[in-house]
């Protein structure tokens, strides 16, 4: 191109850009010389591209407006429904996770569509910030524990504020502040109170590097630490302990009021085990005279207590160990890998009974039980071990001939608690300090508790769903009792999502490579230096596996709808995610934001024409076209507010919009100018979108609102996306006749109609049975090999593709 050829094509950009161009529309407030690249919001101007610069404009436009927009919203009326959602709070470590972005997004996504269903909703948030990896990193730091975690704290804020997350920040809570934890230990005093926290020496999972003591669960199956990945000592220490046992037959009863508790009752279930049999007391005897020892050993038979022929330890109980006046009594009369009878006699304090004390050759006993009470009577286990060592012992269980049973006989000076609690405690009743973040009296107001209790929904990873769950259902149960709350149950619904993996690359001898260490150009990835052939999997994303994503990163270069779309899109809510932006996830949701700009340009040009909208001019077949909008319309609606509402499939929503966004691509010119049910879905569209893809929505909400004459006054086109009503279904559609008529393909081809009741229209499964079953399909289908099949809601059709 000669020069001042290029001078003239310049010259022509820029006379466009001046005069608004062919790629921008102009209306309303006019046109802003040399913003093309603005969006409508700021200048004025609709660009009709949304490209990387225009989504960067919207987010930045739309950011702050949306945030400030969520805290005027009241929490304060109570005349409305409630409805408390609440995500696992983070241990503020410095930097958000990918997990921490999916969760957190779905308790946005739910809270911002139950708000616009007009619920009176709390989104809290807060920190779970003690622990010892605070203090670790704050002593390699050379700092202190406290400014190491409020800098983190404030960082994370900041990312969070960055995903445009709108969080009840009013509500914030921070577990190592003193206006918290003295709440938490007023409640560990309470379960003093109640006889429900005790102390005694146990044996205990020892860290070594971190100094501190380790429950089973954080005991890997290697035998390490969950954190310094230490090997694991055993070691017998006096210990406080909290008898969940109490509660465990209550818990296990009430799971039955549990329905939602979707794949979580059974853990549930299986970790509180059978709750049947007790612990009882012996005081123990050696030469006849009573010592200072007391031995606690269960049975699964309390009933059938006067059998008693022994009670039997284990080797590796209290009294063999530690500071037990006893150690050296049962040490010398202890055999290794034999049952061995003591010296000592236990003397149960409910009969007097006087019965040996046996060392049992096996180490482990069910149920992490270390003593128990021998009944032969009860245990055919027990009746060997009596015999084989000679123990006398008295048959309580009567059996006659025809199989029925009956039993036989029936302010002083003190010193200071200097052991710590386990961090668990402070995240055992945060639900409930969320509800009354500010009181300085109590733990929480009883009636704000019993206002906003239980949580509608509770979101956190499935890691949780034993430890985590069974302890705070214990905390709430005992809340219950002490007449603080009047739920037992603190959970309604729960969601626990999956993870998100990361790819990896491991060397044979297990040493795991970053990516740039990685050559993927051949069939199989490389090792680039040594050429070994490396195991590809998908794990948990973790910094010593270099397979972790940045969020930030990720943010700036997707932006934030972008990255919420496919966090929600990529799988359901309780599954899995590989992190692989190659997928067809991403590239389609952003194919889908481009396609919601489309369709609001093109309704757009069309309202602003010099044509005025009039619905009368349409013919009898557009009619019929904006009829199947509308009914495709009511039908998303429902099947979007079912989802929403019941099984929490966000990704089926997507693919729902997704369908409609279709459907309305494909109207006729004359339908989006003159079609007040193509405005309807349009504008429905955008409405169920927005909790999701907040800032795209609102930006293409503001330019439909100040399209001229309007056909839809039921929305409120003064106020933002957001405070939009959620659509309903119109009543004119419930009244539908109950059948549709299916049609049925084979190999592309109509072969004819089968009625199907409108409430299974939806599901290609049992429309895929009622087919085969009707005499269409007996007559077309039976016997032949059916590869597929494909079902189309929205004009009532099914392919079938069949081996010829």
């Amino acid at each position: 191109m000669a020069p001042w050829q290029r001078l003239r094509f310049y010259a022509f950009l820029l006379q466009r850009q001046l005069n608004g161009g062919p790629d921008v529309i102009n209306w309303g407030r006019g046109v802003i010389p040399g913003c093309s690249r603005g969006i409508y919001s700021a200048t004025g101007k609709w660009t009709k591209e949304y490209t990387l610069q225009t989504r960067k404009d919207v987010e930045k436009w739309w950011h702050q407006r949306i945030k400030e927009q969520a805290s005027k919203i009241s929490e304060a009326d109570k005349s409305k429904p409630k409805f408390y959602v609440l995500s696992m709070f983070p241990y503020p470590s410095g930097k958000l996770h990918m997990g921490h972005v999916r969760v957190y997004t779905i308790s946005d996504t739910i809270a911002r569509f139950q708000k616009m269903r007009g619920m009176q909703v709390i989104n809290p948030m807060g920190w779970d910030a003690f622990g010892l990896p605070a203090e670790n990193a704050a002593i390699e730091r050379n700092l202190h524990p406290e400014s190491w975690t409020q800098s983190n704290i404030r960082h994370m804020r900041k990312q969070l504020d960055r995903l445009g997350l709108c969080f009840s920040w009013d509500r914030e809570i921070t577990t190592c502040l003193p206006d918290y934890y003295r709440w938490t230990q007023y409640l560990f005093i309470k379960l003093y109170e109640a006889g429900l926290a005790y102390q005694k020496e146990a044996l205990v999972n020892w860290d070594p590097v971190d100094q501190t003591v380790l429950a089973n669960e954080q005991v890997d199956e290697h035998g390490c630490s969950w954190r310094s990945g230490a090997k694991v000592e055993q070691k017998y220490l006096r210990q406080w302990f909290i008898k969940t046992t109490a509660y465990a037959k209550a818990m296990q009863d009430t799971l039955a009021d549990l329905p939602e508790w979707y794949g979580i009752k059974g853990m549930q279930a299986h970790w509180i085990g059978d709750c049947v049999g007790c612990h009882l007391d012996f005081a123990l005897k050696v030469d006849g005279q009573v010592t200072e020892e007391e031995l606690s050993a269960y049975t699964a038979t309390p009933e059938a207590i006067y059998g008693t022929s022994h009670v039997a330890i284990s080797p590796s109980h209290r009294l063999l160990h530690g500071c037990s006046s006893l150690k050296e009594v049962f040490q010398k009369a202890l055999v290794p890998g034999r049952d061995c009878l003591t010296p000592v006699m236990a003397v149960n304090m409910l009969t007097q009974q006087e019965v040996p004390v046996i060392i049992l050759a096996k180490a482990d006993f069910e149920g992490s039980l270390d003593a128990k009470i021998g009944i032969p009577s009860t245990s055919s286990e027990d009746t060997v071990l009596a015999q084989s060592l000679g123990l006398s012992y008295s048959e309580v269980i009567e059996t006659s001939p025809d199989g029925t049973e009956r039993l036989s006989n029936s302010a002083e000076a003190a010193t200071r608690e200097t052991d710590t609690m386990d961090t668990f405690v402070d995240s055992a009743w945060y639900y409930f300090r969320y509800t009354d973040p500010q009181n300085t009296q109590s733990p929480f107001s009883t009636a704000l508790a019993d206002y906003w209790m239980p949580v509608d929904l509770y979101i956190g990873g499935k890691e949780h769903a034993v430890m985590h769950l069974f302890y705070a259902r214990f905390f709430s149960h005992f809340c219950h009792d002490q007449k603080m709350v009047k739920h037992r149950e603190p959970f309604h619904k729960l969601l626990a999502q999956g993870l998100i993996k990361g790819q990896t690359f491991r060397l044979p001898s297990g040493q795991y490579l970053q990516r740039e260490e990685v050559d993927l150009t051949g069939s199989v990835p490389v090792h680039v230096k040594t050429r070994e052939k490396l195991e590809v999997t998908w794990e948990k994303m973790s910094k010593s596996k270099h397979n972790g994503v940045d969020p930030e990163d990720v943010v700036e270069q997707y932006g934030i709808d972008t990255i919420r779309l496919y966090l929600l899109f990529a799988a359901p809510p309780e599954k899995d995610i590989l992190w692989d932006v190659k997928t067809d996830a991403l590239p389609g949701v952003l194919r889908w934001q481009q396609r919601l700009w489309a369709l609001a340009t093109r309704f757009i040009e069309a309202r602003i024409s010099e044509k005025v909208p009039r619905p009368q001019l349409l013919s009898n077949k557009e009619k019929a076209e904006a009829k199947k909008l509308w009914e495709y319309k009511n039908s998303v609606i429902s099947q979007v507010t079912t989802h929403f509402t019941e099984d929490l499939s966000l990704n089926s929503v997507i693919s729902h919009l997704m369908g409609l966004s279709s459907a309305l691509s494909q109207a006729s010119q004359r339908v989006v100018l003159h079609s007040p049910e193509f405005e309807d879905a349009l504008c429905a569209l955008m409405v169920m979108a927005a909790p999701m893809a907040p800032h795209i929505t609102s930006e293409l909400w503001a330019g439909l609102a100040l399209v001229p004459r309007k056909l839809c006054p039921h929305y409120a086109w003064d106020a933002d996306v957001l405070l939009q009503a959620w659509p309903a279904v119109d009543p004119q559609f419930l009244q539908q006749p109950d059948v549709v008529q299916m049609a049925v393909l084979i190999n592309n081809k109509t072969c004819g109609k089968i009625p199907v009741p409108q409430q299974v229209a939806q599901d290609q499964d049992k429309v895929y049975e009622l087919v085969l079953q009707s005499e269409l399909g007996i007559k077309l289908l039976q016997g032949r090999s059916i590869k597929k099949a494909f079902l189309s809601p929205r004009t009532a059709l099914i392919n079938f593709l069949v081996q010829e």
